[in-house]
């Protein structure tokens, strides 16, 4: 959501510090110079002059089994797969039962918000609030002791309860210390095989949504691959799924539509093979299933007893997370990427306007509205092309039944008009003063390989191993307009092995260069935090860059820096501050060997850390 308080970054004075796009790259990986559109002048160029946003000093990477800070800082592990966070919650063990794991955190932490209770007389209460973190997927080897090559019905369900949705209270001490409240009224989980889920919007009881145990069409069962995440400013929560297609498969074989290979659906799946024990995931006999996944879902964190709503006019599509700001006239817009390599950026905009103080009319928000998917010009401009029936030839005569269609298949509706495929967008993040938006594009190993995918101005690199961020202003201003302007604002690169566009824009050089950037996120004051989920085998192309780290970045010159270096084999994933910014919280997802405490627990465990300042100051300052 756009803040005006915390007014860092002028935007006149931003759109005033003009250079190319093509002065951001080291060598020719772009195509002309960035415009914006009505007058307004091109981005700001990434530059790498020092910043007054960050003051702490950079680590350096490294490949070590431990959290690394800078110098001042100190971290805490608040929650890790398997605590208990409901009353009665079961301690961790490896041979928790499915029961057990029901009461637990999930595994493999991914996108989280905090947000504050109030006190006695009304106002927020800075050492009080609850937690929505998501469990995306889990680690079969270390879920169950047989290492998951025997499994039993019991396994499955295990599995099942340990996706989804984690909600529980935390409460910080004196000491600016963070811990789970585990009775907290509003513990609860929202795993994969409870019954708290509702489809809202266009696609509602639509027939692509009714199955033999839900003829409604309505009645959700579970959700799971909850990757990144979206906070409203009415208080809730948004989960998104992701790779729900490896759940599914179709053991007595069966022939795959074009929609679902249009969403990777397969025979075989990822491998989890729950249709042994759970007939729901088989294809053959469940088809429409799958189409129950794959969507926004906004959660109430304040009220445990309420349904979770799944948002069809959003779109269903590999989610990664959801970016809100609120337009000048008071509409809801929500920018999300689909993670899939050759997919596409995605704006909806809601139809009814935000009601201050009015939280039942803005929880309704998102269940009606206008989507669109992203064009990118080569001369720096784009465009939103809506994904509406009758609108840009998304008709009956060329396949498209209706909107719910449309809908449901979302992927296929944005090819058809012409929006442009992307190297795996995934998270975006809105600055929260000025009406900047950028999106993390992680890799692709088939731009310029495949012929949907071909390079170009918003994609520049062929093959892509180290991904990029492109950003974009909505023209005027004005987050619902059809018109942006765009730019590149950092090719992730390493100028230790690599030359030219593969070393990496200006802003990347050998002591902050990165990888495969994924996770990313504003503070209040407007410093731009990047996560990385790469190649972190410290090998080749990808040598010296070590485990996957953090990153801190000022929007307006381009500084970038590196504030953490996460433990060996995990991805950092995930990330909300506390209201003060005296605490960030942040996501270690898969982590492989010792790191936090594997040699008393048996195994490595997803967690979450909560990082602070030694002296109780602002992170990042």
């Amino acid at each position: 959501m756009e803040n005006d308080a915390h007014k860092s970054v002028a935007f006149d004075e931003l759109i005033n510090k003009t250079i190319s796009r093509r002065n951001i790259l080291k060598s020719g990986g772009a195509i002309g110079a960035t415009g914006f559109l009505g007058g307004v002048s091109p981005l700001v160029g990434a530059v790498t002059q020092a910043t007054s946003l960050m003051s702490f000093k950079q680590v350096a990477a490294n490949a070590m089994d431990t959290i690394t800070l800078p110098e001042g800082y100190t971290h805490d592990v608040l929650v890790a797969w398997g605590d208990p966070i409901v009353k009665g919650g079961a301690k961790f063990s490896t041979t928790n039962t499915a029961a057990e794991q029901v009461t637990q955190y999930g595994d493999n932490t991914d996108g989280m918000s905090l947000f504050h209770l109030t006190d006695a007389n009304g106002s927020l209460d800075e050492s009080r609030g609850v937690i929505a973190a998501n469990s995306e997927y889990i680690n079969k080897k270390f879920m169950h002791t047989h290492k998951g090559e025997a499994m039993t019905a019991d396994d499955v369900k295990k599995e099942i309860a340990a996706h989804g949705v984690n909600v529980f209270e935390v409460e910080r001490n004196k000491k600016n210390e963070w811990k789970v409240v585990q009775n907290g009224k509003l513990n609860r989980r929202l795993h994969g095989d409870a019954n708290d889920f509702v489809m809202t919007g266009p696609a509602t009881g639509h027939n692509l949504l009714k199955t033999a145990a839900d003829p409604s069409g309505q009645m959700i069962r579970g959700t799971f691959n909850n990757c990144g995440n979206g906070q409203t400013p009415w208080g809730t929560y948004l989960t998104c799924e992701e790779n729900f297609n490896g759940y599914f498969g179709a053991p007595e074989g069966t022939q795959m539509t074009a929609e679902q290979k249009a969403y990777g659906l397969s025979e075989t799946g990822f491998d989890y093979n729950w249709w042994q024990e759970e007939e729901r995931f088989n294809l053959a006999k469940n088809p429409n299933e799958a189409n129950r996944f794959g969507w926004i879902v906004e959660i109430d964190p304040f009220d445990p007893s309420s349904k979770a709503l799944k948002r069809s006019a959003m779109g269903r599509f590999k989610h990664e997370n959801a970016a809100l700001a609120l337009a000048a006239d008071g509409r809801a817009v929500v920018y999300m990427g689909d993670d899939e390599r050759g997919e596409f950026i995605y704006k909806f905009v809601s139809h009814k306007k935000y009601v201050e103080g009015d939280r039942a009319h803005n929880m309704t928000l998102l269940e009606d509205g206008t989507l669109y998917a992203a064009k990118f010009n080569e001369d720096g401009s784009g465009k939103w092309l809506e994904l509406t029936y009758g609108q840009n030839g998304l008709t009956k005569a060329n396949g498209f039944e209706d909107q719910a269609y449309i809908m449901v298949y979302a992927r296929i509706a944005a090819r058809f008009v012409g929006a442009t495929t992307m190297d795996r967008p995934e998270w975006v993040a809105c600055h929260p003063s000025s009406p900047m938006v950028f999106c993390t594009l992680t890799n692709n190993k088939y731009r310029g390989e495949k012929d949907d995918q071909p390079i170009d101005a918003a994609n520049p690199r062929a093959q892509n191993p180290f991904g990029h961020i492109i950003r974009w202003v909505p023209e005027n201003r004005n987050h619902t307009s059809s018109k942006f302007g765009w730019d590149i604002y950092a090719m992730a690169g390493n100028p230790n092995t690599q030359t030219g566009a593969m070393a990496g824009s200006a802003n990347v050089n050998a002591d902050n260069m990165f990888n495969s950037p994924d996770g990313l996120a504003f503070d209040m004051d407007g410093r731009l935090w990047i996560q990385t989920d790469g190649n972190y085998s410290n090998e080749g192309i990808f040598a010296g860059q070590g485990n996957n780290q953090m990153l801190c970045a000022d929007p307006v010159t381009g500084h970038i820096r590196r504030f953490m270096v996460g433990p060996k084999s995990c991805e950092v994933t995930g990330i909300t501050f506390s209201n003060d910014q005296r605490t960030l919280f942040v996501g270690i997802q898969h982590p492989g060997e010792a790191w936090p405490n594997a040699e008393k627990d048996g195994v490595p465990r997803s967690a979450i850390i909560a990082i602070r300042k030694e002296d109780g100051g602002i992170i990042g300052s």
